[in-house]
């Protein structure tokens, strides 16, 4: 890196730690799943939280990083699980294990290896192989493997991490997953709502009152718009380069089925009236434009607590956006538009 860049990113990691944040996490869909439900997934990162287990939070020590905390399907019967960013995105403790490139059985292997380590009361062995259960619980782990995750922040004060904290440790944590009307974007909605009331909600029109990952930013964003002294930004979390499959950008319930000929045409052939009005709906009120030129989120410094920080691997950045490399008006973070 330039002497510039490695300033410009000091700088940027610098003002980043003394700011906490609320983050949604949209997670593109990605496999099997996401081909027949593109909506994705929905995430929260919290910057200044971190936890003492998947369902215990505190405020972090200093050298940390944060948690995702996010709603799942059939892992321990939870409703929420907080894991700390870096093992979230890319299943290690330290930055300096994060590979490069990965296989679709490197991904298996590191999953594993961090699940025996550290998740083993989540996901226990399979009684019967030994091996590792079969189920949801990859998702706790290694999402950058599998997907790119486009975030969308503002700044948060202490007096509403310390809130958000009591609420949920006292917070009955019992899963009741619901992939209609309380899936993971609902959760997230929740989240974003407990730090500002009435910042996102459902989209009647164009997601039929569903609540999507792509409509809690669409709410999110415009809330940070209507509020520019919260800071909002946006940033985005590439999926990791290899031979695993890429992922796919995410789509709300209109425009799913305006996008798929699967579902389009038979239905344009027996409803054509409904087809119409789902176009419209689409237009009217389910797009949403991401920016261009979006920040990179990259990892740099191993998670340490109450340590000095080290110094960053050659080949990583810090726990920031990448700098930029033209004008310094350029270093701000780019908030995405509809």
């Amino acid at each position: 890196m330039r002497p510039t860049k490695i300033l410009a990113a000091l700088l940027l990691c610098l003002a980043i730690a003394a700011h906490a944040s609320v983050a949604l996490l949209m997670e593109e869909p990605y496999g099997a799943f996401g081909a027949m439900n593109p909506t994705g997934h929905a995430a929260i990162y919290l910057n200044h939280i971190c936890a003492d287990s998947p369902t215990q939070l505190r405020p972090c020590h200093d050298g940390e990083f944060g948690v995702v905390i996010s709603r799942y399907h059939k892992v321990d019967h939870l409703d929420w699980i907080a894991i700390p960013i870096v093992p979230y995105l890319y299943a290690v403790d330290n930055t300096a294990d994060i590979p490069t490139s990965v296989t679709k059985e490197q991904v298996a292997e590191i999953r594993d290896a961090y699940r025996k380590q550290h998740l083993e009361d989540l996901a226990p062995d399979d009684p019967k192989t030994g091996a590792a259960p079969k189920g949801e619980w990859t998702q706790l782990v290694g999402s950058a493997y599998d997907r790119s995750i486009h975030g969308f922040q503002i700044d948060t004060t202490p007096e509403q991490d310390a809130r958000f904290i009591a609420i949920f440790n006292d917070r009955k944590n019992v899963g009741h997953f619901n992939l209609l009307f309380n899936n993971c974007a609902d959760f997230s909605k929740l989240v974003l709502n407990t730090y500002e009331p009435h910042a996102v909600h459902r989209n009647f029109i164009a997601d039929v009152g569903i609540t999507t990952p792509k409509q809690d930013a669409r709410s999110w964003v415009g809330y940070g718009k209507k509020h520019p002294k919260l800071n909002p930004s946006a940033f985005i979390i590439l999926q990791v380069p290899g031979t695993v499959s890429r992922s796919h950008p995410d789509d709300g319930v209109a425009e799913s089925l305006i996008k798929s000929k699967k579902y389009v045409l038979p239905l344009t052939i027996l409803a054509p009236e409904v087809t119409g009005g789902v176009v419209v709906a689409y237009l009217v009120d389910g797009r949403m434009k991401l920016p261009k030129g979006t920040p990179v989120f990259n990892i740099g410094d191993e998670e340490t607590s109450d340590t000095p920080t080290p110094s960053p691997t050659p080949d990583r950045h810090p726990l920031t956006p990448d700098p930029p490399t033209t004008t310094p008006e350029s270093s701000k973070a780019v908030a995405p538009s509809e």
